[in-house]
C-alpha cells in the first residue's frame, strides 16, 4: 500500500435517530454551518451573522443550554430559536472516580451507544481523553478497546459534547458577573479514547475547530493532542486543517511485530509512516510528535528495540512516551517489569530523546490507557481466543 492509497469511511456518521421533534441540534455546527442554518430557518442573512456570535459566546463561553436565559436577544427571537433548534449533549449513563482521583464518564449518545470518557487531574494540567468512535476497526492486540467492534463513527456535536459535558461535571463554566478565574480545570483534550479520529477526520476536525475557538472553550491548538495509529494518508490534512499536536502509537520496531501489534500496519508500514511524520513538525511548525510505545513483556521491550526505536526515529523531533502495559481482563500480554521499562527508557534518554514513563491511571476502574471499553459491550472473551485472534 502506498501514502496515497484511498481512505473510505467505515461506518455511517449520522446519528441513528434525530432528536424530538426534528429540531436541529446547535452543537457541533461549525460557524458557517450555523450561519446557513440560521438562514434556512427564516433569519435574515445580515442578521443571522451578528447572531452567529451571540450564540456561539452563549453555547461554548457560558455553557447556556436555555435559550431563554440568552439575554441579549430579544424574547420573540429567542422564541423563535426553541422552536427550530435545541442544545443537547451526549447523556452521562454513570461516572466513576478512581482512587487518584481519575474520573471515568460513560455516555449515551444517539442510537442508544456508549462510549468512554476520561479526565484525568494533575498537579499542572487537567487532561480530557475523548472518543472518535464508537469501539473501533483497528483491532489492535493489546487494547480492550480494540476487542469490541466498530459501531459508527461520532458526530462533531458528540465530540464536542464529550468536553461540554466533562465541563458542567467539574463545574468549569465562567460566571457571569463573577470575577474573571483563568483557572482551566480541563486544560488539555487528547483524542485517545475509543475509536481511530482519522478514520472520521471531518468530524474530528470540525470538533476540535470549535474547541479551540478563542471566543468560546477556547483552548489553543497546542493543548489539543490527536492520537493516531498510522492512517497515513490524512496525517498532512490534519496539520494542513486542525493544526494539533500529533501522537502515534507506535508500539513497535519491526514490521513483523507491529503487523501483530496494529494491524494497520499491514496498510502502512513503519517506513511510510514515518516518512509521512517527517514533514508535520515543518507543517503545523509544532514541538515534537510523541511516539506511544506500550511496553509489552517479552514483545517489544529489549534493549535491541529501543536501539532500533531511536534510530528509526532519527530526524524527527519527537519524544516517546512508555506506556507500561494495562492489563484487562483476557489480555495475552503482560506489563515490562519496572527494571525493563527504566532500562528502555536510559536507553532512549542517552540519545538524546525525552523518554517519560507514564504512570497508569484510573487502573481500578479500568480507565487507564488501552482498557476503555463500553460496559454495554464489555462482554469477556478468554485470554485464549483474543490470543489467537491476535495470531500469538
Amino acid at each position: 500500500m502506498t501514502a496515497n492509497t484511498p481512505i473510505t469511511q467505515d461506518v455511517l456518521t449520522l446519528p441513528r435517530k434525530l432528536p424530538e421533534g426534528g429540531l436541529t441540534n446547535i452543537v457541533g455546527l461549525t460557524r458557517d454551518q450555523l450561519l446557513a442554518a440560521l438562514v434556512e430557518k427564516g433569519t435574515p442573512e445580515r442578521q443571522a451573522k451578528m447572531r452567529v456570535g451571540q450564540l456561539w459566546q452563549w453555547v461554548y463561553h457560558w455553557g447556556k443550554r436555555d435559550f431563554a436565559q440568552m439575554t441579549n436577544l430579544a424574547k420573540d427571537y429567542r422564541a423563535f430559536l426553541a422552536q427550530h433548534f435545541t442544545i443537547d449533549l451526549p447523556q452521562v449513563v454513570t461516572r466513576q472516580i478512581s482512587s487518584d482521583g481519575t474520573r471515568k464518564y460513560l455516555v449515551r449518545i444517539a442510537g442508544g451507544h456508549e462510549v468512554e470518557v476520561v479526565y484525568i487531574p494533575e498537579t499542572d494540567r487537567g487532561t480530557l481523553c475523548i472518543s472518535s468512535q464508537v469501539g473501533c476497526t483497528l483491532t489492535c492486540s493489546f487494547c480492550h478497546t480494540g476487542t469490541q467492534k466498530l459501531v459508527r463513527n461520532l458526530t462533531a456535536a458528540e465530540i464536542v459534547g464529550q468536553v461540554m459535558l466533562a465541563r458542567d461535571d467539574l463545574g468549569e463554566w465562567p460566571v457571569q458577573g463573577a470575577p474573571k478565574d483563568e483557572t482551566r480545570l480541563i486544560s488539555n483534550v487528547v483524542l485517545m479514547g475509543m475509536g481511530e479520529p482519522l478514520y472520521n477526520f471531518d468530524n474530528v476536525r470540525d470538533a476540535m475547530k470549535i474547541v479551540m475557538d478563542g471566543e468560546g472553550i477556547a483552548l489553543g491548538r497546542r493543548r489539543i493532542t490527536l492520537s493516531t495509529s498510522g492512517v497515513v494518508p490524512e496525517i498532512a490534512r490534519t496539520a494542513q486543517e486542525i493544526g494539533c499536536l500529533l501522537a502515534v502509537s507506535f508500539h513497535a520496531t519491526t514490521d513483523a511485530v507491529r503487523d501483530v501489534l496494529v494491524p494497520i500496519n499491514k496498510k502502512w508500514n513503519i517506513a511510510t509512516l514515518l516518512d509521512a511524520l517527517r514533514d508535520y513538525p515543518r507543517l503545523t511548525n509544532s514541538e515534537r510528535i510523541t511516539f506511544e510505545y506500550v511496553m509489552l513483556a517479552g514483545v517489544n521491550d529489549s534493549n535491541e528495540d529501543a536501539h532500533r526505536l531511536v534510530e528509526l526515529i532519527r530526524g524527527i523531533p519527537a519524544k516517546i512516551n512508555l506506556i507500561p502495559f494495562n492489563e484487562w481482563p483476557g489480555a495475552p500480554y503482560k506489563r515490562s517489569s519496572g527494571n525493563r521499562i527504566h532500562a528502555f527508557a536510559d536507553i532512549i534518554h542517552n540519545a538524546g530523546y525525552a523518554s517519560p514513563i507514564r504512570t497508569p491511571r484510573g487502573e481500578d476502574i479500568m480507565a487507564a490507557c488501552g482498557q476503555l471499553k463500553s460496559a454495554t459491550e464489555r462482554a469477556r472473551k478468554s485470554r485464549a481466543e483474543i490470543a489467537a485472534e491476535a495470531g500469538l
